[in-house]
């Protein structure tokens, strides 16, 4: 058993916990190991290497986190390879874009509801879910943001 064996059973768990999210397992695996790695920067290759993922699976995957905000990139001086690490916390930024789609989807439900009128039998699955989403608003509305006290 090598000394990396136990993080990369650590980056499968989170892999894994993503994946039930619908976030595809090499994004999982490559978030994961992002979070744990040292030094906190790695090349495509490098991530590559350590997860065992193919290079044209992981460009489309460094790709997908780094639009949903969990990763940012760099190159350095004099050189062409790209570094990926953690965004700047990523996990509230992305955290923040999933409150704001509640949102935007209480926008949804309320228009449903004006289409199909209060009384019509459809109505009641839209209300399910606007009630639901309204809640959640509610509660990510009044809930402080992490680091700070309650």
């Amino acid at each position: 058993m090598s000394e990396q064996d136990p993080l990369l059973e650590w980056v499968e768990r989170v892999a894994m916990y993503l994946a039930r999210d619908g976030v595809p397992p090499i994004a999982g695996r490559v978030l994961g190991w992002l979070m744990v790695c040292d030094p906190p920067e790695q090349s495509a290759g490098q991530i590559s290497e350590a997860i065992g993922a193919s290079r044209a699976s992981l460009t489309s995957n460094l790709r997908l986190l780094t639009g949903m905000g969990f990763l940012t990139w760099r190159t350095r001086p004099g050189e062409r390879t790209v570094y990926y690490r953690m965004a700047e916390d990523a996990w509230a930024v992305v955290v923040r874009k999933q409150i704001a789609g509640l949102t935007s989807f209480l926008d949804i439900t309320r228009d449903g509801l004006d289409l199909v009128g209060p009384d019509d039998d459809r109505a009641e699955r839209i209300r399910q879910a606007h009630t639901t989403f309204e809640w959640m608003a509610k509660v990510f509305q009044n809930a402080p943001l992490p680091g700070q006290d309650a």
